[in-house]
């Protein structure tokens, strides 16, 4: 187990050197092209296959155990340490990471996207793959804070080399944010350590603050919630997100969706809820407020997008629901109470999910038609997806009404135990407030619903014209990567418990300050 996890983190780091390098003779195909994305999906296939392992071979007994640990001395000047392990609150993440990494390379290696070497592009996705899954691994803060940052270059390349329109400005702007909140981050994190005596996270967690005055708690908190809130990301530090969407690749969106929104949410729950419990319970309030403010913001700004003339991007819409979707993520996490952070932990799955649908089914609509402009799309009746490519059509719509919480599908329930969480928060939180902030929250849900409908009905319906060429229905790659997210989705959906047996017992154990 330990050894699997090692490998996990580090596999993707080994395979991107590798892509750089010539393809031995057997091994380079028809192209030497062909031969790197061949690897791409070998390197992410074996990294899913051992993260399935690591999955099957994890005590469910104990979720809330620290399971696969290593612990190494590194830096013994400060005492920073390699160390390691994962509990049911980041294995289902890193399981998702897995799997959306190989899907992506599987849907690159038949539809690469336009830009320069492919060798570039693989070794690039395997060091995004490698950040994201350390970061979801280690248990020691400077650790955390490096593989955060990991992340960064890989996709900001992606954007600028591989994207579309607008790409360069996109790049940058996603770096510049990013950077200045990661800046903020480290000041917080370091903070901790030095004040504390230890970086190690879970000796943290069991202190529980104890060994941090408030006021610490309190800077703590802001600093790191702040970059943290960058890569969530959180109204009103949002304003990068639709414009990297947009830009970004296919494979890039899904990416930055369904994994590396997921960091900065994680963060709160594995550092800021258990290690600064008194800071968190003053902020905990105006978290919700921002939350909620980010659901509804960004459900009016989709139905804008939807509105006949707006010009709206779908790829820009999907990015919107994004910061509505992670907005009830934030409200979970904000009552502070095991209900709330479990429909945070469900919904950040549930989103990772249904979202990285979306934005493949987007990009192949965009692919198909030459645009993701839902006016020029829709015309003057609709898309008419149903009657020219029934199946990309019908997948389109189940996605949507995915997102939008339909019970029976994964983005219901994460929604709903957020909801109950703010209805009754923790102790020494304003009650009215987080009512009023349920209310909110609930009313978002149905805007969620009706900007979702409002696509689906341009999109899939319509009058069927006579097009000078004629559109493909999904693919078989199409489908060999689309299928497990579909899936998933509807498991999560009929089977909930499955995720929340995982998660429950690392959640109590981590509000309890350490204990089961």
């Amino acid at each position: 187990m330990q050894f699997l996890l090692a490998f996990i983190v580090v596999g993707p780091l080994i395979g991107a050197v590798a892509a750089l390098l010539p393809a031995p003779p057997g091994l380079r195909g028809k192209t030497p092209d062909q031969a790197v994305l061949r690897h791409g999906v070998t390197v992410s296939g074996a990294i899913l296959v051992a993260a399935i392992v690591l999955a099957l071979g994890f005590d469910h007994d104990h979720p809330s155990k620290m399971q696969a640990t290593t612990d190494i001395s590194w830096i013994p000047a400060l005492d920073v340490r390699i160390h390691l392990g994962i509990d049911g609150i980041s294995l289902p993440l890193l399981v998702l990471t897995a799997l959306l990494t190989f899907l992506c390379a599987l849907y690159s290696y038949f539809k690469m996207p336009d830009g320069p070497s492919p060798k570039a592009f693989v070794a690039l996705v395997l060091v995004l793959e490698s950040g994201t899954l350390a970061t979801f691994a280690v248990l020691d803060l400077l650790l955390f804070f490096l593989a955060f940052e990991m992340v960064l270059i890989p996709m900001y390349f992606l954007i600028a080399r591989w994207g579309g329109a607008q790409r360069q400005a996109a790049a940058w702007k996603f770096i510049l944010y990013t950077l200045l909140g990661s800046v903020i981050m480290l000041l917080g994190l370091l903070l901790i350590g030095l004040k504390s005596g230890t970086f190690d996270m879970v000796a943290l967690a069991t202190d529980n603050g104890r060994g941090l005055t408030s006021s610490v708690q309190v800077i703590a908190v802001l600093a790191i919630g702040i970059g943290l809130a960058v890569k969530t990301p959180m109204w009103p530090l949002h304003s990068w997100l639709p414009d990297a969407h947009t830009a970004a690749p296919t494979v890039g969106s899904v990416l930055l969706a369904g994994v590396l929104l997921k960091m900065g949410t994680y963060g709160f729950v594995r550092i800021l809820l258990p290690i600064t419990p008194d800071g968190m319970h003053t902020f905990a309030p105006y978290l919700a407020a921002f939350a909620v403010v980010g659901i509804v913001y960004g459900s009016l700004a989709c139905l804008a997008l939807t509105r006949p003339g707006s010009k709206g991007d779908l790829k820009r819409l999907i990015a919107y629901s994004s910061v509505g979707h992670m907005g009830f993520v934030l409200l979970g996490i904000a009552t502070m109470t095991p209900t709330g952070v479990n429909g945070a932990l469900f919904a950040n799955i549930a989103h990772g999910l249904i979202t990285g649908l979306l934005f493949f089914l987007v990009g192949a609509v965009k692919d198909r038609y030459g645009t993701a402009d839902l006016d020029t799309l829709s015309g003057a009746t609709g898309a008419a997806l149903y009657g020219r490519a029934p199946r990309l059509g019908g997948l389109l719509a189940f996605a949507a009404v995915a997102s939008l919480g339909l019970p029976g599908l994964a983005g219901f329930w994460g929604e709903m135990l957020t909801l109950f969480g703010a209805f009754d928060p923790a102790p020494g939180l304003s009650r009215p407030a987080f009512l009023t902030f349920m209310s909110i929250g609930a009313f978002g849900t149905l805007l969620t619903a009706a900007y979702m409908l409002i696509v689906v009905r341009r999109v899939c319906m319509g009058e069927k014209r006579e097009e000078p060429h004629r559109i493909a229905d999904i693919q078989t790659y199409e489908f060999a990567a689309w299928t497990p997210l579909a899936a998933l989705t509807v498991l999560a959906g009929l089977w909930p418990a499955v995720l929340l047996g995982l998660t429950d017992p690392a959640v109590q154990k981590l509000l309890a300050g350490g204990k089961s």
